[in-house]
């Protein structure tokens, strides 16, 4: 993982700060980002393994150990009662990190209803419910920042996954409507839009050789875009240095769209 986390934001200390798939990949660069600033830290995951061996490092590492809690998103009950076991434990949530999705490839005549309702409740429905869950104490305290996680895959027109696509274009009307709707209390709605970001999982399943010249080609920066660079953006869209962004887009992908 690309060490570029250099800023330290004082307004994120002892902030309660929620993310989702905070275990491993962009999730993990996030959780230990946030910790490191002095953030209680709360996150959800389906992979049990590595995220327990994640809160046990950044425990060790900033003597805080964050809050892991297993989840599968799709479950709404259960997500909802994650974020109330995290403010039982931690306080109301200061921040949320909308951040847990599937790039899953698939094929549009693979595509079944219940594929595409099941990409639905992954990647755009939990999104809305989490938003929900912790919009009261945030409007009650005058203050709050919400994150959503879309994509620039549907931006550059990528094929070949047309129900995340189509979940991630969502997001961005999310992101919108609940910054109008919020922005009364100080409550601010942002939307991270990532490109490629080189992850485990995408350098086990997609990043061929052919596949990492083309993406240097494309980007104007040639350089990999890591999860590192993505928590650096959401550092301070978390942070007070950003109290007049929201309802807005910020794009971290080397310049690829």
């Amino acid at each position: 993982m690309t060490k570029i986390l250099t800023a330290s934001y004082p307004s994120l200390k002892d902030r309660v700060v929620f993310i989702t798939g905070g275990g491993t990949g962009i999730g993990a660069s996030l959780t230990a980002g946030f910790a490191a600033q002095g953030a209680k830290v709360a996150f959800i995951d389906i992979a049990e393994e590595p995220s327990r061996a994640l809160a046990t490092r950044l425990g060790a590492e900033t003597g805080r150990t964050p809050l892991f809690i297993p989840c599968d998103i799709r479950d709404i009950a259960a997500l909802r009662a994650s974020i109330a076991q995290a403010q039982e434990a931690l306080g109301d949530i200061d921040v949320l990190v909308n951040n847990a999705a599937n790039d899953q490839r698939h094929k549009i005549e693979d595509v079944t209803p219940e594929f595409w309702d099941e990409r639905m409740a992954v990647n755009l429905r939990p999104q809305f419910f989490a938003a929900q869950a912790v919009a009261p104490g945030m409007q009650a305290r005058q203050s709050g920042s919400i994150i959503n996680f879309g994509s620039s895959s549907w931006k550059k027109g990528q094929g070949g996954m047309p129900a995340y696509t189509a979940a991630k274009a969502a997001i961005h009307g999310l992101t919108r409507g609940l910054a109008r709707d919020l922005g009364p209390s100080h409550v601010r709605v942002n939307t991270i839009v990532p490109g490629w970001i080189i992850t485990e999982r995408q350098l086990q399943l997609w990043l061929t050789p052919e596949a990492d010249a083309e993406r240097a080609r494309q980007q104007c920066l040639p350089e990999r875009v890591m999860p590192d660079h993505v928590t650096a953006m959401a550092l301070f869209l978390a942070a007070d240095d950003s109290a007049a962004c929201t309802a807005q887009e910020f794009t971290v992908d080397g310049g690829w769209i």
